[in-house]
């Protein structure tokens, strides 16, 4: 199976490294992505938007023979999201990585600091807790020194989707920074922070509690969750049980 994986905010497609070793070794084919426009001079990246970010991913996916997993950590879920609903007949599912879907017309995070157009890493005080937890100094200063900048347009504007049949695109949502039971009371709930994730008609939740960057705090088990979902969508796609 060919699998995408889109890295969150200010990470490039190195970050994923573990999981596409894993994905190699089971058999699969990975191709991590750097999402556009990541890391470039404000001046190229002023107009760039998560519709584009989207289609570059999709450009790729239309180079692939056959059906895809799409794996979306952070931000990049969002992104995933709109691949899906782009060509929702290619892909096999998509995994979130501490993420999920927003839906047409919200943004990822309109908060966050733009200085000299563009978007950088914020620092720590910008996260809660929960979300740090397994973040050892190291590991800090390892992320944050690989950050790169992200386009404002992709954290502020608005994402752009077109076709329902996204919400046939079976999900896995592995969920670091909240348990499956709190989860599943937001969906049923209709909160609006899960409002298109509870539009969904397949929804698998595996819990992976660390925080919010599992790759570098649990890498070994993000990699295994990984392959356990794509081996899922495989098997399907074959019409094994």
């Amino acid at each position: 199976m060919d699998v995408v994986l889109i890295p969150g905010f200010w990470l490039e497609a190195s970050s994923w490294a573990p999981v596409t070793a894993a994905l190699a070794a089971a058999g699969h084919t990975p191709h991590p992505v750097t999402p556009l426009g990541t890391g470039r001079p404000a001046a190229e990246v002023a107009a760039t938007t998560l519709a584009d970010q989207a289609a570059d991913v999709v450009a790729l996916v239309d180079t692939l023979p056959g059906p895809v997993v799409v794996v979306g950590h952070s931000g990049g879920g969002a992104v995933a999201h709109a691949v899906a609903d782009a060509r929702p007949d290619r892909v096999a599912r998509v995994v979130y990585v501490d993420s999920g879907p927003i839906g047409d017309g919200d943004v990822v995070n309109a908060e966050l600091p733009v200085v000299d157009g563009v978007v950088p890493f914020p620092g720590w005080d910008a996260f809660g807790p929960e979300e740090l937890e397994g973040l050892t100094p190291e590991l800090r200063e390892r992320l944050e020194g690989a950050a790169l900048t992200v386009p404002p347009l992709v954290a502020a504007g608005p994402q752009r989707l077109h076709d329902e049949r996204r919400y046939d695109v079976p999900v896995t949502v592995i969920s670091c920074t909240m348990p499956e039971p709190v989860l599943r009371a937001l969906v049923a709930e209709g909160h609006p922070y899960v409002a298109e994730l509870g539009r969904v008609r397949d929804v698998e939740v595996v819990e992976l509690p660390t925080g919010h960057w599992p790759q570098l705090s649990r890498p070994e088990d993000l990699a295994a969750a990984v392959v356990a979902a794509v081996g899922g969508a495989a098997r399907t796609r074959a019409g094994a049980p």
